[in-house]
């Protein structure tokens, strides 16, 4: 099956309300490109659950700070199409941001429509560092959502924050669609499947590795009875390389998001720290 590439909003509507005409699912992946391990993942749960499987590949402007990596950031479309028509995608949607956002619009508060998600879940982990992400990310996933109107939508456990923010979002405005969480991909090594993951060095990428042998050793620690979370924040700050800045590691309730002194129920362990230039997430759910 040929993949369609489409770049324009028009056409990709046009193909979908075709689906929908004749009574097909449709399952949405949203996705920066530089597509691994990760994606596919996301791709294949999408092609077991619907008809039809829209992939995006959008690098959104809007979601990054001015001191980001934007501009550098890994753009390899036909290194993604091929991808998407080895695992039977319909169509991959890759518009420009002037497709998407309006010739000659400046992308800034002043001059565009942003989806503001609560404050309380938007002020800590990665929104505390990144001042507008949140914002910037749900606007562009709302707008993909009303382009393609899925059934399903498919994420990764990898950004739990957006996850959470998204599911929020779906609720609160009570669109017509499922969100379907997808576990994190790991390399062998347990290194966190990731496109910046591109940007580390040989040495940078074994210092990396302390991220998810720290989020391990709490699991370990959790499993022979320790559920204080300041006893298990110093057991993996010891485990973390020392050249790592750590922006924060951080214990929240994954079904509320409320920061937990004590882990009791299910919690989310969620970490962010720079290797070298690259900032790398990662988390555990225990």
């Amino acid at each position: 099956m040929k993949t369609l590439l489409l770049n324009n909003i028009s056409d990709t509507k046009k193909n979908i309300k075709e689906w929908k005409k004749n009574g097909q699912t449709i399952g949405l992946v949203p996705t920066m490109g530089a597509l691994h391990a990760g994606h596919a993942s996301l791709i294949k749960k999408a092609k077991e659950t619907c008809d039809k499987v829209v992939v995006s590949v959008f690098v959104n402007p809007i979601q990054f700070g001015p001191n980001e990596d934007y501009d550098k950031y890994p753009r390899t479309i036909e290194k993604d199409l091929k991808i998407c028509e080895e695992l039977g995608v319909n169509i991959v949607f890759a518009p420009s941001p002037n497709e998407m956002y309006g010739n000659g619009v400046k992308l800034s508060d002043t001059e565009l429509t942003f989806v503001c998600p609560p404050y309380n879940l938007i002020d800590c982990m990665c929104g505390k560092s990144r001042p507008g992400h949140f914002d910037g990310v749900a606007t562009v996933v709302l707008k993909l959502f009303n382009i393609v109107q899925p059934d399903f939508a498919f994420f990764g456990q990898k950004d739990a924050q957006q996850l959470f923010i998204l599911k929020r979002m779906v609720h609160d405005l009570n669109l017509d669609l499922t969100i379907v969480p997808c576990p994190i991909v790991r390399e062998k090594d347990g290194l966190a499947l990731s496109s910046r993951n591109t940007y580390l060095s040989d040495e940078e990428r074994k210092t990396a590795l302390t991220i998810s042998k720290s989020l391990n050793q709490i699991k370990i620690l959790y499993n022979q009875g320790i559920k204080d979370t300041k006893k298990l924040f110093d057991a993996a700050i010891s485990i973390l390389d020392k050249s790592l800045e750590l922006e924060y590691l951080e214990f929240r309730n994954a079904d509320t998001f409320e920061d937990v002194q004590e882990i009791n129920g299910t919690t989310l362990v969620a970490i962010a720290a720079k290797c070298g230039k690259t900032r790398l997430i990662d988390n555990e759910i225990i």
